[in-house]
């Protein structure tokens, strides 16, 4: 059992765009300058807004989510934050918004799991009671819910701050914060996928900066912390997963490109004995000698003309993979292992370890959990294990014998298409299927196995070289 008594709060909204991620920003950055150590988590799968939130807390945001994971994962990870002074949980979409009609796996299910009072921030604008209205529905929908607070968001000015904070708290739910419209203002800028990630931004610091100052003028720092405090206690079930260990070099895609991977993915690898390599393959000429290569999600499509451009790195992929690589790519990683990239009326070339046309389109290709069984022999995954993680791609595969090479039955999502996922070439995976370790523990098992018996293949070589020369 895991006993939870740190301070804790959840920020959520009344749907998606509501403000949770400036407010959540801000808090970060304001409370860490204060000198408190705070552990911020994103409820859900997501990389671009843990990304933010690990810039601005100075630690690794880490995700939670009770569709993926089981109670012991969940406390598995949230004991990774002992001995901070606050954990701050940034949910997603709306407060109850889930699989179903009865909210399963929201916001909120996840605030009562953990006894964390929830922030509800409330996008007033064009309104004044009836944001009152709101707050009530919220509140009555679930009596359970610890509705601790509000923060109002997007108000036009002082009078109807005043008229909806009053509204609201004769409802006896108070208001801690008041945050003005911003307009062209807001520090955090959007596009397909969401947030432009912080490696990219071209002033992170300084937005996050901006977050904390609208946060520190507008909010009630010290009733924010004092309802984070109020939180009870609470027991989770769980201990940390098992780790079989194996020795093997690692490399992984980690740049403007390619950003998306888990901490605890990243984590498992290393707990398992892989000496990690981060690799720009936007900077490097050639794949180092690494024993296997990890390729996250990201923005290929973005990066497309650059990556192109690296024909070394490309060809020397390539000639690792024809040697033994094992490659573990999912999404972005998918695409830059493909033949081609279009985007748009622009074609690319990519990396060509797969026999595969890419198309970037204007509309989302699958976006959501993605449920999937392993149906076909593969040395990454056993038959019948089934992995849950979540899909969001607008790129789907247009052309390419190779994609009817797959290994996963989908039950849920989209996959690459006709309920199918899982391309599966000698020693490479690519999917669309995002996986995290606490959800899918044995996720890296087979793709590790593979990475240790290229390290034994390679120090064969290497040891039989001097004596070929010898013969010779």
């Amino acid at each position: 059992m895991t006993r939870l008594s740190l301070p804790r709060l959840l920020v959520a909204g009344l749907a998606g765009d509501s403000g949770k991620t400036l407010l959540s920003l801000g808090l970060c950055r304001a409370l860490t300058e204060r000198g408190l150590a705070v552990r911020a988590f994103k409820k859900g799968p997501d990389y671009i807004d843990s990304a933010w939130l690990t810039a601005a807390s100075g630690a690794p945001c880490r995700n939670l989510d009770t569709f993926l994971m089981p109670e012991a994962a969940i406390a598995h990870s949230v004991a990774a934050a002992a001995g901070a002074d606050l954990l701050l949980i940034e949910g997603n979409r709306g407060l109850y918004d889930g699989l179903d009609a009865a909210g399963t796996h929201s916001s909120a299910e996840l605030a009562k799991l953990l006894a964390a009072p929830v922030l509800l921030v409330v996008n007033a604008a064009k309104l004044t009671r009836t944001a009152a209205a709101l707050v009530l529905g919220c509140r009555e929908l679930d009596p359970e819910l610890n509705l601790a607070g509000v923060v109002l968001n997007n108000l036009a000015s002082t009078r109807q701050e005043s008229v909806v904070r009053q509204a609201v708290e004769a409802l006896g739910v108070p208001v801690l914060g008041a945050l003005p419209r911003l307009g062209g203002a807001d520090p955090l800028p959007g596009r397909h996928l969401g947030l432009i990630t912080p490696a990219e931004h071209p002033q992170r610091d300084q937005a996050i900066a901006r977050a904390r100052d609208v946060v520190v003028t507008h909010v009630d720092l010290e009733r924010v912390l004092a309802t984070a405090s109020a939180a009870p206690p609470v027991e989770l079930a769980g201990r940390a997963p098992e780790v079989v260990r194996r020795a093997a070099t690692v490399g992984y895609l980690s740049d403007g490109a390619f950003s998306f991977y888990y901490p605890e993915n990243l984590e498992q690898l290393g707990a398992a004995g892989a000496a990690l390599v981060p690799i720009s393959p936007l900077e490097r000429d050639a794949v180092p000698d690494i024993d296997g290569l990890y390729v996250g999600g990201g923005f290929p499509e973005v990066y497309a003309a650059r990556l192109a451009e690296r024909v070394g790195f490309a060809a020397s992929l390539r000639c690792k993979v024809a040697k033994g690589l094992p490659v573990y790519a999912e999404c972005g990683g998918l695409m830059f292992l493909a033949r081609e990239l279009v985007v748009g009326s622009s074609s690319y070339p990519m990396a060509g370890v797969l026999d595969l046309v890419v198309e970037q389109r204007d509309t989302p290709q699958g976006h959501g959990y993605e449920v999937a069984v392993v149906d076909r022999d593969n040395p990454f995954h056993r038959i019948g294990t089934e992995l849950r993680g979540h899909e969001f791609h607008y790129s789907r595969i247009a052309a390419g014998e190779e994609r009817r090479e797959t290994v996963l039955a989908v039950t849920r999502g989209r996959g690459v298409g006709d309920g199918r996922d899982g391309v599966v070439k000698g020693r490479v995976w690519a999917s669309y299927l995002h996986l995290h370790a606490l959800a899918t523990p044995t996720w890296g098992d087979g793709f590790l196995t593979l990475a240790a018996s290229h390290a034994a293949e390679r120090q064969a070589a290497d040891a039989d070289r001097p004596m070929r020369a010898a013969w010779s």
